[in-house]
């Protein structure tokens, strides 16, 4: 079982405060740093000092890890146009030595393009699976040779289809709740399939359905890495989980029904009942940046009785 830490900037978090994670990540034995790609918070915080890019801060990381692999959950297609977010992700890649992981969505947060400008097409969905085919028609693409598209949203012509990245194969993450597309999705194009916030009931369904997608599209279901990202809130004792829960405004029942909480045996027993259902990798959500105990706490008493 995979461990990686998973964070959300955009609720208010510096660079410095993430490369602070990142390297902790890294120190503690965790395999990966992932980040979320919002530009305006959720919910009943500031927010302050205001967004981070993802590839921005990743690009960054990429100098100043050696290990862990980097990647988001999930890139939103609405941000970047395909083109330009593959020469990105390919660039960092080169920086990172080979560690990046694109997780790409539709894009789903209609306020934070308002905020910024951003365009908010109606045909998400449609666009992503376009998206999907450009970003990895361009890295496959043999150097020396031209890369062609045109479809109903994005039109390449002659693309020398470069840079490349570092990796053969940068893995590619797509995810969600979607009972019918997003698994046919997921069979095309994905390395790894992820199931966001979901229950052990939700995620064996959609891993299932993601399983048969692949069989009919001639694919074993085996070649995808099945994860979930689930909040975490994990303390030594009742207390250390009450008081965790406090500083993130949530309720410890919730958390214990919804996510990863309570003391370190019982967060055990629960990613177990993932293990059980097909799940290979868990994202921690770690909403409280500052908190770097609990990441300790994480790799000392939760990763060793896992690995």
């Amino acid at each position: 079982m995979d461990l990686r830490i998973f964070t959300e900037p955009q609720q208010g978090a510096t660079y410095d405060t993430l490369l602070t994670v990142a390297k902790a990540t890294e120190d503690l034995g965790f395999d990966a740093f992932f980040r979320s790609d919002h530009y305006l918070r959720m919910g009943d915080v500031s927010g302050l000092p205001g967004p981070t890019d993802a590839w921005i801060t990743l690009a960054g990381l990429a100098r100043e890890t050696s290990r862990i692999r980097l990647g988001t959950l999930m890139t939103a297609g609405t941000f970047r146009l395909p083109g330009v977010l593959a020469i990105q992700v390919a660039q960092v890649d080169q920086m990172s030595g080979g560690r990046v992981e694109l997780g790409l969505g539709a894009g789903w947060f209609e306020e934070e393009h308002k905020a910024y400008g951003i365009p908010f097409p109606k045909e998400k969905f449609a666009r992503l699976e376009e998206q999907l085919e450009v970003v990895t028609g361009l890295w496959a693409t043999e150097t020396g040779k031209t890369y062609d598209f045109h479809g109903t949203y994005y039109d390449l012509t002659g693309s020398p289809a470069l840079p490349k990245p570092a990796q053969r194969k940068i893995p590619v993450l797509i995810g969600g709740h979607g009972a019918k597309r997003t698994p046919r999705l997921a069979a095309r194009y994905a390395d790894e399939f992820n199931i966001p916030f979901a229950s052990v009931e939700d995620t064996e369904r959609q891993f299932g359905r993601v399983r048969a997608a692949a069989e009919e599209a001639g694919r074993a279901p085996d070649s995808l890495v099945y994860s979930n990202a689930l909040v975490a809130c994990v303390g030594r004792d009742d207390a250390e989980v009450a008081r965790r829960a406090a500083v993130i405004g949530r309720d410890v029942d919730e958390l214990k029904a919804n996510g990863l909480a309570g003391t370190p045996a019982e967060v055990v027993e629960k990613i177990g009942r993932y293990q059980a259902v097909g799940s290979e990798r868990i994202y921690f959500q770690m909403l409280d940046l500052d908190d770097l105990d609990q990441l300790e706490l994480i790799s000392a008493q939760v990763m060793p009785q896992l690995s």
